[in-house]
C-alpha cells in the first residue's frame, strides 16, 4: 500500500463519524486516511465494530481515556491492537500497561506501519484493531 494522500471526499465527523464493518486502510497521509471507498481527514479508530473518527491529534493525546471506545468493544474481539503514533515511534509504556490491565495487548508503531499492518492482518482474518494518528 502506498502512502498516497487521500482525496478528502465525504468523511467521518469527529466523535460522531462511523462506518460500520471491517475495512482495509487503502491510503494515508495529507492528514487523513482512505478506506471503504471514502476518505477522512483526521485520526481514526479501526475496530471490529467499524471505523470511527477519533479526536486524538498528537502523541500527547494518547492517554487511556482516549481509548474508551476501544475498551467498549466486546472482550476477546481484539487480539492485535496497533497504535499508530504519528511519524515517529513512541514506546507508550504507561498506556500499554493500562491497556494490558484491561485485557488488550497493544503494539505502538508509526501510523504508516500500523495502517499497513492492520490491513495485512485484517486480510488474514485476524482479530485486529488500530488507533491511527493522522500524519502529514
Amino acid at each position: 500500500m502506498a502512502a498516497s494522500p487521500p482525496s478528502f471526499t465525504g468523511g467521518l465527523s469527529p466523535g460522531q463519524g462511523f462506518l460500520p464493518g471491517l475495512h482495509t486502510i487503502d491510503g494515508y497521509g495529507a492528514g487523513g486516511f482512505r478506506f471503504g471507498g471514502m476518505s477522512h481527514r483526521g485520526s481514526i479508530l479501526a475496530l471490529p465494530s467499524g471505523i470511527h473518527a477519533w479526536d486524538a491529534v498528537t502523541p500527547d493525546d494518547l492517554v487511556i481515556a482516549a481509548f474508551a471506545r476501544v475498551l467498549s468493544e466486546p472482550r476477546g474481539s481484539i487480539e492485535h491492537f496497533l497504535i499508530g503514533t504519528g511519524t515517529e515511534l513512541l514506546p507508550l509504556f504507561d498506556l500499554r500497561d493500562a491497556l494490558r490491565r484491561a485485557g488488550i495487548k497493544s503494539e505502538p508503531m508509526t501510523s504508516g506501519a500500523a495502517a499497513r499492518t492492520y490491513s495485512i492482518l485484517l486480510g488474514e482474518k485476524r482479530k485486529v484493531a488500530a488507533a491511527l494518528l493522522a500524519v502529514p
